[in-house]
């Protein structure tokens, strides 16, 4: 059952405020006795559109409600799917929220507090078409996808603002001539050594070793699977990738790798998810898990991830977010306790309980403006 929506004009600024039925979010939103701040969560996502990108954020209540506040991101979207993971980010400490402006080419920076987001900054993201962000204090960095593509880096002053670093450009596989190769996401690992960046149409994985914030050029290393796109460190530091093969019926997977900034080596080459088109990856807080979207059976698959890194599947469809629902990104909670996926196909965002043994609960959903992409949860 879905809620109303309720809209209120405060000057120039729209609140929307969701209003559900208490059984449907009480799981979603954590135990109905539940009072405590830690027990409350933000779920962040934006809206894309061309004439003007907006972040939209949920806040789940004791009350078993979900607030609904958009805020302009000062920037344009594309209008269109981005194809990628990590256009809405959180720092490590929930205290800054970065966005990509794919239509403008900007990169948008707000700082979180209690009363909401407040727009600190909007800067050139260095390139065109940008599409997956990733943050590790004090450096930002931002690949684009347009033209031959890139990467570029930022540093966050004290007061929320972004100074680009110079000389921290760089290509990706194609040394920056010719098209594109179709990246699908930028990430630093956990000790922000090196950044790891996908590439679809290439089947490649590039690394960059990052020193005082300063990316090198790529290493670049085959994917063991086709059609590499979303991916996760672990907080051993080991990489999950997944495989789309291409959107082949059933014929996706996850690979597993042990990487530093020299060196990538295959653990788990090409877990079958049993699935179509995984794309999208979350790691549980605790790293035992892992989990994709499949996008092409609107589904959600489970890892247990070993000691070394290796990979087993749980379950294909450990989570079922509806038919023609399409799930893009996912985010956990801060807690570990919540697991969320954005679905493209019905505009929706699907809440699932994580459980011990890793295995997913649904327990609700909510509506999200028609073209949402990025996904981000504290």
């Amino acid at each position: 059952m879905k809620g109303l929506i309720l809209i209120k004009r405060l000057g120039t600024r729209i609140l929307l405020t969701a209003v559900f039925m208490l059984p449907l979010l009480a799981g979603f939103t954590g135990p109905a006795a539940a009072g405590a701040d830690h027990d409350r969560y933000m779920v962040y996502t934006m809206t894309n559109a061309a004439s003007g990108n907006e972040v939209v954020a949920f806040e789940a209540t004791e009350k078993g409600m979900l607030s609904q506040t958009s805020v302009a991101t000062g920037g344009l979207g594309s209008g269109a799917g981005l194809g990628s993971q990590g256009a809405v980010i959180l720092s490590q400490n929930n205290r800054w929220l970065f966005a990509v402006n794919a239509g403008s080419n900007q990169v948008s920076a707000f700082a979180v507090k209690k009363g909401g987001l407040t727009l600190t900054d909007v800067i050139d993201s260095g390139g065109t078409m940008p599409i997956s962000l990733t943050f590790h204090d004090p450096y930002l960095y931002v690949l684009n996808a347009g033209g031959s593509g890139n990467i570029t880096g930022f540093r966050l002053r004290n007061n929320g603002t972004l100074k680009a670093l110079d000389g921290s450009t760089q290509p990706l596989s194609n040394g920056g001539t010719g098209a594109s190769p179709g990246p699908a996401q930028i990430s630093f690992d956990p000790r922000g050594n090196f950044l790891a960046v996908t590439e679809k149409m290439t089947n490649l994985i590039d690394t960059y070793a990052v020193h005082h914030g300063i990316a090198k050029p790529p290493l670049t290393y085959p994917s063991a699977g086709m059609t590499p796109f979303g991916f996760a460190f672990d907080k051993r530091g080991y990489l999950v990738i997944s495989e789309a093969a291409g959107g082949a019926p059933d014929a996706s997977s996850l690979s597993s790798y042990w990487v530093d900034e020299h060196n990538l080596e295959v653990i788990s080459p090409v877990v079958g998810t049993n699935q179509t088109a995984a794309c999208w990856v979350v790691i549980s807080k605790n790293s035992r898990y892992a989990y994709d979207t499949n996008n092409g059976s609107s589904s959600i698959s489970s890892f247990e991830i070993g000691k070394d890194g290796s990979l087993t599947l749980l379950d294909p469809q450990a989570g079922l977010t509806g038919d023609g629902s399409k799930p893009i990104d996912m985010a956990i909670t801060e807690n570990g306790r919540y697991l969320l996926a954005l679905n493209a196909g019905t505009n929706t965002i699907s809440g699932f309980e994580v459980q011990a043994d890793g295995s997913l609960v649904l327990r609700g959903t909510v509506d999200v403006p028609a073209g949402s992409v990025g996904l981000a949860a504290r």
